[in-house]
């Protein structure tokens, strides 16, 4: 993915999930069920960051942003521990 169609992703999971909040203000959708989408979406946008990151870092060294690679979800989540 470019560096564009990463921060339409982002953009895009950021208002799902505010739709999301929406829905659970409204009474249409349950507590459990906003729990899980949001930490769905938390991974996917923790990843989608992840990737522009490395894009970002391999251009400011002059390296092809291209080879940079999304990592697993679990790699991504589990930076701090």
């Amino acid at each position: 993915m470019r560096d564009d169609e990463i921060l339409t992703r982002i953009s895009s999971l950021v208002t799902e999930e505010h739709e999301l909040r929406d829905r659970l203000s409204a009474g249409k959708v349950t507590t459990d069920e906003e729990h899980t989408r949001i930490k769905e979406l938390e991974t996917a946008l923790d990843r989608c960051w992840d990737l522009l990151r490395q894009r970002r870092a391999r251009r400011s060294v002059g390296e092809n942003p291209d080879d940079a690679a999304a990592r697993p979800a679990d790699e991504v989540e589990n930076y701090r521990q």
